[in-house]
């Protein structure tokens, strides 16, 4: 399987974070990782050997290196995050309206509101059982449906632009409610009520659940069309949450297809970067720093020796790129405009929304050189604010050296985004020769 074809199959196993790790972990198994519980005691072998521990939307793997005593020449580190904005299902999020069922949503993270319009969703997530376990669940088929209004009935919408209000406007419908005794359809005076068949019982049903077994949910909406190659030459991927999936994909295919070094090896996926990474699973919270202090206390680390290792070691925060748009290109620098399959894009910026510094920024050239892919650099216009990644995070709570790269790509944050098709294969080489160094 070409990487691209790889790469194809990583978003289609992964429309919510849950997804996103559940399939990394496969594929860590498959190239002979073991998975370690956070919870129990870990045995000083863990240390020599390829493992991951994975909590909810996060994971973090590691490869040892050639001598476990070796981890005190630090470690290489992939960070990547897995969560992308969506629609997210409130705790009670069945109604009706004027005879639709539809379903009550939160709107996370930086969502392009109008790119969930007219789309085909399909629903997917976790269920929380009363027993604190938990079902990952994806109904694959389109449920529901979010259908803009009529172009008869805004006259305006393409001269003024169309405006949505997040509560109102965003409310997918996911098919017809039943009628009362007379013909007259479930909703009051109001045209809304909260007697909507439960959209929890339909997706608990789906994984041969009783409902009532169902505590809490952590639910999703995303567009149920397949990721494809696309363009004349098939030199695009269009798919849902390339941003960041595509991180993640690229940083465990490197992981996995690379041998053990002189230093130690960790891939870090983080959720809810997308809404600041303040959580237990986030860039924020302390699940990084707690492995890496297990990992070296496992190799017989001093604590002096794990400070030492610490500044020995450093991080490739991996996120996308803003891509130029070619009917929009005044919105880049004049002299700062990547391409989709021009090779890894270096995010710089001088306020620090970006962790990278010039050595950071040449240690990952010389990885690009050594692998033989290009690479491009990106820095905001100075009128157009600056987005952020893991990196800044991840350097400021472990110290540690980082540089913030990316593939370049169109859409970011649309339900449906686009990238470049040959940039997975280089963005993997690159990662591959980082490790390696």
């Amino acid at each position: 399987m070409t990487p691209v074809q790889d790469l194809l199959a990583y978003l289609g196993a992964s429309p919510s974070p849950y997804h996103a790790v559940d399939e990394a972990a496969r594929r860590l198994t498959d190239a002979g990782f073991t998975e370690v519980a956070e919870s129990a005691p870990w045995k000083p072998s863990v240390a020599g050997k390829p493992g991951f521990v994975r909590r909810g939307g996060a994971l973090i793997a590691w490869r040892a290196p050639v001598r476990k005593q070796n981890w005190a020449r630090g470690v290489r580190i992939i960070g990547a995050h897995t969560d992308s904005p969506n629609l997210r299902v409130k705790p009670n999020p069945d109604t009706t309206a004027f005879g639709y069922t539809q379903v009550g949503v939160e709107v996370y993270g930086g969502v392009l509101n109008n790119s969930w319009l007219d789309r085909d969703l399909a629903v997917s997530g976790r269920l929380t059982l009363t027993d604190g376990s938990h079902v990952l669940v994806n109904s694959v088929r389109p449920v529901a449906r979010v259908a803009q209004l009529a172009v008869h009935l805004d006259r305006e919408v393409n001269d003024k632009g169309l405006v949505l209000d997040k509560q109102l406007h965003l409310l997918p419908f996911t098919g017809l409610a039943p009628k009362k005794a007379g013909g007259l359809d479930a909703a009051g005076a109001d045209g809304r009520s909260e007697t909507a068949a439960s959209f929890v019982a339909f997706l608990a049903d789906l994984a041969g659940l009783d409902s009532a077994l169902v505590a809490t949910h952590d639910l999703m909406f995303h567009d149920a069309t397949p990721p494809a190659l696309i363009g004349l030459d098939e030199e695009f991927v269009a798919s849902g949450r390339i941003d960041n999936l595509f991180s993640c994909w690229a940083a465990v295919r490197a992981i996995t297809s690379t041998a053990a070094a002189p230093h130690g090896q960790i891939v870090a996926l983080f959720d809810h970067e997308e809404v600041g990474s303040s959580s237990t699973t986030g860039a924020a919270g302390p699940l990084l720093e707690r492995v890496i202090q297990r990992v070296f206390s496992g190799a017989d680390l001093t604590t002096d020796q794990q400070a030492v290792a610490l500044a020995l070691s450093s991080c490739v925060s991996s996120d996308m790129a803003h891509a130029v748009h070619p009917n929009y290109a005044e919105r880049h620098d004049p002299m700062h405009r990547p391409v989709p399959n021009g090779g890894p894009v270096i995010k710089s910026n001088a306020n620090q929304r970006y962790a990278s510094t010039p050595d950071t920024a040449a240690m990952f050239v010389a990885a690009c050189d050594a692998a033989g892919v290009p690479h491009q650099q990106f820095v905001s216009k100075n009128t157009m604010p600056c987005g952020s990644t893991i990196g800044p995070i991840t350097a400021t709570r472990l110290g540690i050296d980082t540089v913030d790269v990316g593939c370049a790509m169109l859409s970011m944050h649309s339900a449906r985004e686009l990238c470049g098709a040959t940039d997975a294969a280089l963005m993997v080489d690159a990662m591959h020769a980082y490790l390696s160094a």
